[in-house]
């Protein structure tokens, strides 16, 4: 038998933008959309009766954040993946996206196979993510650790690769970035897929989702840690 097709709801304030990911998933054979939801309050109340495999979330709705949306809607639709897609980069929205229960996150433009690839690819257990804002976490560890030396992708398998998989990170910080997580983001920078960065590091990309997921729950603490540093250096009146 074949297998079922994806069920997909998206949630997407910019009427142009709602037609055009509906026009794309009734072109895809293994996609189906089930609902498409203009703010915050419809996607809450209509999207858990259908129980989508994924929904496509906007950040920016006109009532309230796709964040919050992702937040209500996360503990109640377990087996749902969600896809964040939207015009923000910065880390911290990233952050907040992914501390809510969302598990990819695209900026926008996306094109048609990008988007299909993303939503079979969270479907399937993967965390997405955007040349973009591989650059952006990049960018993120860097600040927080400028010593660490950023080592250029592997092109040879063998005792080089193996030391650089296996490598303590830097100065015993649980948050920084090892070697091999560093190269991953270098590739996907570059625009590389997860089967492209398999090939480049002699893994396979089930690893290479892995190696992300563990990039996202750095960035997810890293984050979190700056915002409470933060706020008790701020003056209390």
């Amino acid at each position: 038998m074949p297998n079922p097709r994806i069920r997909v709801a998206v949630v997407e304030d910019d009427s142009r933008l709602r037609r055009t990911f509906t026009d794309i998933l009734d072109s895809a054979a293994d996609c189906e959309c089930v609902g498409v939801f203009a703010t915050g309050a419809q996607a809450v109340e209509r999207i858990p009766p259908l129980a989508p495999d994924v929904i496509v979330m906007d950040v920016n709705l006109p009532d309230s954040s796709g964040v919050e949306c992702v937040a209500a809607l996360s503990p109640q639709l377990p087996d749902t993946q969600i896809l964040m897609v939207t015009v923000y980069q910065d880390p911290e929205t990233t952050f907040d996206a992914l501390a809510a229960g969302a598990h990819g996150y695209l900026v926008k433009p996306v094109m048609k196979e990008q988007l299909l690839a993303a939503i079979r690819e969270v479907r399937g257990g993967g965390v997405p993510m955007s040349p973009v804002i591989a650059r952006k976490v990049i960018q993120t560890f860097r600040r927080r650790s400028p010593e660490q030396a950023s080592p250029k992708p592997a092109g040879r398998r063998g005792a080089a690769a193996a030391v650089a998989a296996t490598a303590p990170l830097p100065d015993g910080d649980p948050d920084a970035l090892a070697p091999r997580e560093q190269q991953v983001l270098e590739l996907l920078v570059k625009g590389y897929s997860y089967k492209d960065v398999s090939k480049e590091l002699g893994i396979s990309t089930s690893t290479v989702g892995t190696y992300v997921q563990r990039i996202y729950e750095k960035l997810h603490v890293s984050s979190r840690r700056e915002i409470m540093e933060r706020s008790a250096k701020e003056p209390r009146g």
